[in-house]
């Protein structure tokens, strides 16, 4: 089943069999169809994540190169998250000769960069099925082989820069929690292996008793462990702006964007809150809020909310018994915990992923659809109990802790996922708005592609052929791929496979 035939299969975050009742998660984030919903970032009232709790000092966040907009520039650039920033970075590469200015809504790298759980995790076989399903086993495998692509960029950039970030690099395990999702997780492994995508860094622990021993996990089935990263994003990102600045990029926080007009002679009027800037190119790198700014992207580019909690460990999962290595948690219904123990820093450990609370919450949104861009959500009461409920049947001794005051469910925060209408991002020129570009819908999986996909998209900016990124066929935007959507029925949160 090729994408010309079904293409809109964005909304499935799982995957299953006719002869099975479990399904394999697929996605970090299996919500519903949102329709056409959009909206503007929030100008205040959001959540603080972690990571912007932990650089409220720093100078960066509410940055402006200068007092007043400029009026003109050649590039002007929507967002200063990871996709924004390496952009600019790759711009002035590309064109050191050219003005960029950069425009952010609230403050530096608040979006989803700023919001996430702290993986750099390149899926390496959990995603094939459903990728074979929307676009061929060829493709399929282009897009799992560029996250390993992306996860190797960031980490030799991260070690050539000597960025204080906290990588970690260790084993990341997808566990299956039971004896069905093990066969359907092995049966997709095995898929992903004969079509012919490579395994050999994959170590798989089949027998349960083995896979709840390295796991530390008491109900785990199978494991598949592979190199993967944790990080702290924002730092990551500020870094790069920080040389950006060094370089003449014109940052400017506190700008929201509202709508990009033609100018005279094939010119771009952006149109903010605080006043207009005409340029040549426009950047769109706004990912959930893309649709707010541009409405041929309205239903194509879903901006959904997701939680993350933040837990501090007991005595008996801390110090020399503190959790070393990242998680995916498969759950039989489909849903995902995604765990990050920052074992090389606080020792704080993150739970994100589409966990069974979070399907409460796509509810939720589903009855008050203008919260679609709502990152104010804090400790959402449904998803902090399924982190709660898992810990204390799973990880061995946790529920005997005593705690004191400051231990375990510390704060849970939100942010909004830019999903694609697909389920993979869109790098290219907009059709039919000549000079207006964009990198965005990353579906909760940025950090594994824009390392390569800002990169890529400066490529096209510069006229050479979308061959030339390097990055997966199925990311290119186009006008056929842009009205079949446009024009595509929703799909369930499943598929069979």
């Amino acid at each position: 089943m090729h994408q010309a035939d079904t293409p809109a299969v964005g909304t499935i975050g799982a995957v299953t069999r006719p002869d099975t009742s479990v399904a394999l998660n697929v996605e970090e984030y299996a919500a519903s169809d949102a329709g056409k919903r959009t909206g503007f970032p929030r100008p205040s009232g959001q959540s603080l994540s972690y990571w912007l709790q932990g650089v409220r000092c720093d100078p960066l966040l509410d940055h402006r190169s200068t007092e007043e907009l400029p009026n003109e520039a050649d590039t002007v650039i929507i967002g200063s998250g990871m996709t924004g920033t390496l952009v600019a970075k790759q711009h002035l590469e590309a064109f050191p000769d050219q003005s960029i200015v950069v425009l952010e809504a609230r403050e530096f790298c608040s979006g989803a960069t700023g919001r996430n759980a702290g993986h750099c995790k390149p899926d390496q076989w959990r995603g094939f099925a459903k990728y074979e399903k929307a676009f061929g086993a060829e493709k399929a495998i282009q897009i799992l082989d560029n996250e390993q692509e992306t996860w190797e960029k960031l980490v030799a950039y991260v070690r050539e820069e000597n960025v204080d970030c906290d990588l970690a690099v260790a084993d990341t395990y997808d566990v299956a929690m039971t004896p069905e999702v093990a066969d359907l997780a092995m049966g997709v492994f095995k898929q992903y292996k004969a079509a012919g995508g490579k395994v050999d860094h994959i170590k798989v622990y089949d027998d349960p008793a083995e896979a709840a021993q390295i796991s530390r996990i008491k109900s785990a089935q199978a494991v598949w462990a592979w190199p993967a990263s944790t990080l702290y994003p924002w730092k990551l990102t500020a870094h790069v702006m920080r040389k950006n600045l060094s370089q003449g990029v014109n940052l400017q926080t506190y700008t929201t964007v509202r709508k990009v007009d033609a100018g005279p002679d094939g010119t771009w009027i952006v149109r903010s809150d605080r006043g207009d800037i005409k340029c040549k190119n426009v950047v769109h790198a706004t990912n959930a809020y893309s649709a707010a700014i541009e409405p041929s992207l309205r239903g194509v580019i879903r901006p959904t909310p997701h939680m993350c909690n933040k837990v501090v460990p007991p005595a008996c999962f801390s110090g020399s018994k503190a959790l070393r290595n990242s998680y995916g948690v498969l759950l039989p219904n489909g849903a995902l915990f995604s765990i990050n123990p920052r074992h090389t820093s606080d020792g704080i450990v993150l739970f994100g992923g589409s966990n069974p609370g979070q399907q409460q919450l796509d509810e939720l949104i589903e009855n008050e659809p203008q919260r679609c861009i709502d990152d104010s959500l804090t400790n959402v009461p449904f998803v902090t109990k399924a982190v709660k409920d898992f810990a204390e049947s799973d990880f061995e001794g946790w529920i005997d802790a005593v705690p004191g005051p400051g231990q375990l469910y510390d704060y849970g925060w939100s942010g909004i996922i830019g999903r694609s209408a697909d389920g993979v991002p869109f790098v290219g020129e907009l059709p039919n708005l000549k000079g207006q570009w964009i990198c965005a819908g990353h579906h909760g999986h940025g950090m594994a592609r824009i390392f390569t996909a800002a990169p890529g998209l400066v490529k096209l900016m510069q006229g050479e052929p979308y061959s030339s990124t390097g990055l997966p066929e199925a990311y290119e935007m186009t006008p056929a791929r842009l009205k079949m959507l446009q024009d595509a029925p929703s799909f369930g949160k499943v598929a069979i496979i």
